[in-house]
């Protein structure tokens, strides 16, 4: 339960917090140019958005293609959908958060940081991008009616 109570905190005070933000830095530097600035990190984060997510893709399909597991890509393109949204989301720390998803050093990381710690078992070992010919089964199928 404490979870929900931390999310649901954290969906209570953000929205509080991006409209303060956005009525001092208005207060600093005038209506238009902070409504610019909102408009410009949106389509800022539109454009990275898509080119992140089209090489992610690209690099899950070569991975593939190869016979490996691509399971970084797996993990980053949810990052990177997560990234897309709070860009498009009106406020300057959901933009701060949105851009860090959408760096792919910084995406690579925290990827490899849930992979650790919560996707591969106890005692397994993993490898990204290295299978080897002992998970491999081979046979053959015929229908039968």
């Amino acid at each position: 339960m404490k979870g929900f109570q931390s999310i649901f905190l954290v969906v209570l005070l953000v929205p509080f917090i991006e409209i303060y933000l956005l009525l001092k830095v208005g207060g600093l530097i005038g209506a238009f140019p902070t409504i610019f600035l909102v408009v410009f990190t949106a389509v800022l984060g539109t454009w990275l958005l898509r080119q992140q997510g089209f090489a992610t893709f690209q690099r899950l399909r070569a991975n593939l293609e190869q016979g490996t597991i691509p399971a970084y890509e797996m993990i980053e393109g949810p990052i990177i959908l997560v990234g897309g949204v709070l860009l498009l989301t009106p406020g300057f720390i959901t933009d701060i958060l949105g851009f860090a998803c959408l760096i792919p050093q910084l995406r690579r990381k925290i990827a490899q940081y849930i992979i650790e710690n919560y996707l591969v078992q106890a005692g397994g070992h993993f490898q990204p991008g290295k299978s080897s010919d002992k998970d491999v089964l081979e046979g053959e199928c015929r229908k039968e009616d």
